[in-house]
Parts: structure tokens; C-alpha cells; sequence
């Protein structure tokens, strides 16, 4: 697969185009230089000097924030790229995407974790702040639907999904199981890939009543293992030992269940396939982008497969 990043440009309205990973770095390096230069025209000499000195130090720290589904990698990357830089320091905390992108926009973090694009609502915002947001697609990733360890479930429809996840289904013996009521189990609303589960899943309806709604993929992880007959999903790198089961997901009766795997992730056979993201901004700095350069390394893309992800 030939390596694509997303790159969203422009002020007013914002343009998305594809490009290659070294495009997108002379553009991003294009939008640094006009900040720097637009920064600097106000002062010369000795107070040149002072600011250039401050800006170099808050450079040498960066922050990153947002989908807890890509915290293992991303975390990973940053130990292993602060071991080549030890002069750097990089902060990764998660908090869903929706909150890593408000910060974004904020100026709170220079770089944002999402795993899913952003929305209208986000896009106007921060066309109101004159930032354009910037989008690399870092890796790929499926959304595993998990069970209890022991719950005899082996596979099922995108329509049984939809239904048992909407409430129109309360019973596993509705779905060829025993007779045991469902347990819903979901991240909350700041997550991204529970916006993606229920946009490519529900369709946009909302969640079934009486859902438990938890703040981390981890949390979810947990619930399920320990609620025999509970149901949840969660991001590919999260299943990893973690004590419980995957089910098989497939288009229709039909149609055969595919299990969430690098292969079936990469080739699009996986219906739950999704991109992840890291948005910058048209402020983004030199070490964010030397971060970024480093996730596209041989040794990033190494950790990124390592952790769980499929790289792209």
C-alpha cells in the first residue's frame, strides 16, 4: 500500500487534499516560516536574540493530547524518540479526541491524537480562530467488538450490531445465544471511536437505553471481561491480552464473518476499519515536526506495528 497523508489547508474554508508524506512537511514547514518571520518583524538586535532564545525553549517541550486509542502508540513513540533527544520532553495524555482537538484549537497542545476527522462545528471554530488544521493520517486501525472470554458468541451482522447496540435487541437468544439480557457497554461522547461506532455502525441513531458509558478504551476492556454477558468495542492494540473474546463481524447472514486483523485492517476486509489521525496547526513547531518525521521513520513505523496498530 503506497504511503497517503491527509492534509487539510486554507483559512476560511478549509480544502482537503492528498499528498505524500514529504509534501506534506515542506507545507507545514511553509506555514512555521510565516509564523516565525510574522513573529520576529516587530524587534531586532538584542531583543531578536532574547525572543529567539524563548521560543527555542518552549520548543524543546511537546504536547500531545487527545483519542485514548491511540495512547499506547503514540506514548511509545514519545519514549523512544525523547531516548534520541534527551534535551526534548513530551507530554501525551489522552481524553478522548474530541477534547485533544478543543485543546488544539485552544492552543493548549501542539499536536492532537484523533481517530476520527473533524467535524463542521470544529472546522468553523477554528476557521473563526484563523487556524488551519493540518491532518496526517498515521496509521491504520480496526474497531474490535468484544465479549466476555466465555460468552459462546462467535460473530455477528453489522444489522445485529446496529440493533444490539440501539437497544432494538435486549437478548442474546435473539441473536442465536442463550436467554441473557445484554449489557451495553460504550465509550462516552468525547470519544472518537465511539463516534465512529455509531456513525459506520448505528447509522447515526443513538445508543440504546441503560449503555454504560466509560471514559477510557481500557475501562471498556475491563467492564466486558468482567460482565459475563456484556458487549463492547474497542480500538485493535487494546484486545492484546487483554482477556477477552472478538467476535467476528460480517456484512450481512450471507456473507462471512471477518475478524479484526493487520491483514484484514490493511486490505479493507474488516468493516470497522478506520484511519487515525494527528492534527497540527498552522503554528505547529519544529519539534512537532520532527516528532512527526520520526513516527514516519523506519524505527516508528516499527513501534507503531509493535503496539498494535497497522501502519500505513
Amino acid at each position: 500500500m503506497s504511503k497517503r497523508h491527509r492534509i487539510d489547508v486554507g483559512r476560511d474554508t478549509c480544502v482537503t487534499r492528498v499528498f505524500g508524506f514529504t509534501t506534506f512537511m515542506l507545507v507545514l514547514t511553509f506555514f512555521l516560516t510565516l509564523f516565525v518571520v510574522a513573529g520576529g518583524c516587530g524587534g531586532c538586535g538584542k531583543k531578536s536574540k532574547e525572543k529567539a532564545k524563548t521560543e527555542g525553549a518552549e520548543q524543546a517541550t511537546l504536547k500531545i493530547k487527545g483519542s485514548d486509542t491511540m495512547l499506547p502508540m503514540i506514548t511509545a513513540l514519545a519514549e523512544a524518540y525523547t531516548k534520541l533527544h534527551p534535551d526534548t520532553q513530551i507530554s501525551v495524555a489522552g481524553g478522548g479526541s474530541t477534547v485533544g482537538i478543543s485543546a488544539l484549537i485552544d492552543g493548549a497542545v501542539d499536536l492532537c491524537m484523533s481517530s476520527r476527522a473533524v467535524n463542521a462545528g470544529e472546522t468553523q471554530r477554528a476557521d473563526y480562530r484563523r487556524i488551519a488544521l493540518q491532518d496526517v493520517i498515521v496509521a491504520l486501525d480496526g474497531v474490535a467488538v468484544i465479549v466476555h472470554s466465555q460468552n459462546p458468541a462467535n460473530e455477528l451482522t453489522m444489522s445485529q450490531l446496529r440493533q444490539i447496540f440501539n437497544g432494538g435487541i435486549k437478548n442474546w437468544r435473539e441473536v442465536g445465544g442463550p436467554n441473557q439480557a445484554i449489557r451495553l457497554v460504550s465509550r462516552d461522547s468525547d470519544s472518537g471511536t465511539s463516534a465512529f461506532f455509531q456513525e459506520r455502525v448505528l447509522q447515526k441513531d443513538d445508543y440504546g437505553p441503560g449503555v454504560q458509558l466509560v471514559t477510557s478504551s481500557g475501562a471498556v476492556v475491563q467492564s466486558v471481561s468482567r460482565e459475563f454477558w456484556s458487549i463492547g468495542y474497542v480500538g485493535l492494540a487494546y484486545v492484546q491480552g487483554a482477556g477477552v473474546k472478538v467476535i467476528g463481524v460480517k456484512k450481512n447472514s450471507g456473507s462471512v464473518a471477518v475478524l479484526p486483523l493487520y491483514a484484514t485492517v490493511l486490505d479493507g476486509s474488516y468493516l470497522l476499519e478506520r484511519p487515525l489521525h494527528i492534527y497540527a496547526s498552522n503554528k505547529v513547531s519544529s519539534l512537532a515536526l520532527s516528532f512527526l518525521e520520526f513516527v514516519f521513520s523506519p524505527e516508528g513505523q516499527r513501534i507503531t506495528k509493535e503496539k498494535g496498530y497497522v501502519s500505513t
